[in-house]
């Protein structure tokens, strides 16, 4: 059974870091897509960031390139993100290869509770 626990998040001013964590347990290979979703009050859940843990290549949605950080630690086995918006943030994980996919959360049938970041200035 795959299993997703988020940790992390929290308030951050503008222009600090702040990192959110997804420890994944129950996946027997690395053929599978690791991704970050955020939801915001009246509006629908979006993919912002995605890895493939085999191929270790980072996808962003456009409002997040250049401005968040998706990196994968094979040996804790948990995917990280550093993200600039005030939202809920999601990990998400499923046998995804096609890259259109890897941002849609339709792609993704296993989910972590969610981790709430709230961005001030």
């Amino acid at each position: 059974q795959v299993h997703l626990v988020q940790s992390g998040g929290g308030s951050v001013q503008t222009g600090g870091s702040l990192s959110v964590s997804c420890r994944v347990s129950g996946v027997t290979s690395d053929n599978y897509c690791l991704g970050w979703f955020r939801e915001v009050a009246g509006k629908e859940r979006e993919g912002v960031a995605a890895i493939h843990v085999a191929e270790d290549n980072p996808a962003y949605d456009d409002s997040a390139k250049g401005r968040f950080t998706i990196s994968h630690d094979k040996a804790e086995n948990t995917v990280n993100l550093k993200p600039e918006d005030t939202a809920m943030y999601y990990c998400a994980a499923d046998m995804i290869q096609r890259p259109s996919l890897r941002l849609r959360e339709a792609g993704y049938a296993y989910w972590g509770q969610g981790t709430q970041v709230t961005v001030s200035s």
